[in-house]
């Protein structure tokens, strides 16, 4: 309660005015744990395996779906038996649903795997789950004999069974699967039955483990 006080000729106590915030309901989006200057490595089976860098990492157990929330940019590096790093992930934005275990990121999307592929985008998803990673925007992969860029992109978790819809680029003789405009690299007939859908709905649940 304030009382606000005029001067003028005369000296005069003003009526008293409240000053209230919007109540929180059901603990609205608080997240549970807050980080910054994260720079962590993680073990697996009592061995190092994993190193995750980022400004800020919110827990948010309080929103439906739950997640984990780097709003501030993730970049994730994986170890061999000699602590070389041989793969890593990064993006501007990252989110991972707990529940569904599916990754989702978003901006300036980088990744290098184990056998020299890399590859960059603004969006892709990873379903743990599914063991799949996709992503509906302009992708690019880069390997040591080919570069394929395409509009829809859809692969194994390691990366070494993909398919490009829409591509161009350069390809080593023989390598295109058919004459039209979509290549497919070692794709198992599970995934063929999947590829070019009208929609890939974004996951009601989503969450990743750093570590299995």
């Amino acid at each position: 309660m304030v009382c606000l006080v005029f001067v003028s000729s005369l000296i005069a106590c003003q009526q008293e005015v409240e000053h209230t915030a919007p109540a929180i309901h059901d603990r609205d989006s608080v997240p549970v744990m807050t980080s910054y200057g994260v720079n962590a490595l993680i073990s697996d089976s009592g061995v190092i395996k994993y190193r995750i860098v980022t400004e800020r990492w919110e827990v948010n157990q309080n929103v439906k779906p739950s997640r984990w929330i780097f709003n501030k940019g993730v970049f994730l590096e994986a170890f061999d038996e000699h602590f070389h790093i041989y793969s890593y992930l990064q993006a501007d934005t990252a989110y991972y649903f707990d529940q569904n275990r599916v990754w989702e990121l978003h901006g300036r999307v980088h990744v290098l795997t184990k056998d020299g592929l890399r590859f960059s985008s603004d969006e892709l998803f990873w379903d743990e789950n599914q063991h799949e990673i996709y992503s509906n925007k302009f992708s690019r992969l880069v390997t040591p004999d080919r570069t394929l860029q395409g509009n829809y992109f859809r692969s194994d978790e390691q990366m070494t069974k993909y398919f490009v819809s829409d591509t161009k680029g350069s390809f080593v003789k023989g390598d295109m699967s058919s004459g039209g405009n979509d290549t497919m690299r070692n794709v198992p007939d599970t995934m063929k039955s999947k590829v070019r859908p009208q929609a890939v709905p974004r996951p009601k649940n989503t969450s990743i483990p750093l570590t299995h």
